[in-house]
């Protein structure tokens, strides 16, 4: 019954800055992992960001210290905001659930970041 709706997408200028939403229809975070991830075309879908339900995050390395996820619990809503922004950065993205225990896995429709002069 959960769903995920991406939104923020866009087009860019190098150096540029977005922030994507992931809104959740109900609340999922205290079972869930959140994630974003991301697909480029002819590559792989790819992990961007995680944030686990005690706080703690992570990131790949193509992304760290420019990416951070974070989540608005009140709004049911995950964040990613993306900083100097690259043109390897222009991917398909998607927010995804996870909930092992749960046996629930839910993905959004995706959103697309082109990062483009």
């Amino acid at each position: 019954q959960v769903q995920l709706v991406e939104s923020g997408g866009g087009l860019v200028q190098p150096g540029g800055s977005l922030r994507l939403s992931c809104a959740a229809s109900r609340t999922i975070f205290s079972i869930s992992v959140m994630g974003w991830y991301r697909q480029a075309p002819g590559k792989q879908r790819e992990l961007v960001a995680t944030l686990t339900t005690g706080g703690s995050t992570n990131y790949a390395d193509s992304v760290k210290g420019r990416f951070t996820i974070s989540r608005d619990n009140a709004k049911n809503t995950v964040y990613l905001q993306m900083n100097s922004l690259r043109p390897e950065d222009t991917a398909v993205y998607y927010c995804n659930a996870n909930s092992k225990s749960y046996g629930l896995e839910v993905w959004g429709q995706g959103t697309l970041v082109t990062v483009s002069s």
